[in-house]
C-alpha cells in the first residue's frame, strides 16, 4: 500500500510540473508577441493580406 501512495505522489508532482512548464511556455510566447511595435504589426498584417490576395487570384479567375 505504501508503494502505491508514492506512485500517486509522483504522478501528482509530474502533473504539477507539466502545468508549470506550460505556463512558462505561454508566458514566453506572450512576451515575444508583445515585443512588436504597432508599426511592425501593421507591416506584417499588410504583408499577410497581400499574400492572401495573391493566393486568391487564381481561384477567382478559374
Amino acid at each position: 500500500m505504501r508503494q502505491r501512495i508514492r506512485w500517486w505522489k509522483v504522478l501528482g508532482l509530474a502533473g504539477l510540473a507539466g502545468v508549470a512548464a506550460s505556463g512558462v511556455v505561454i508566458a514566453r510566447a506572450e512576451r515575444r508577441r508583445r515585443a512588436y511595435t504597432p508599426e511592425e504589426i501593421r507591416q506584417r498584417l499588410l504583408e499577410r493580406h497581400a499574400q492572401a490576395g495573391e493566393a486568391a487570384k487564381p481561384a477567382d479567375q478559374a
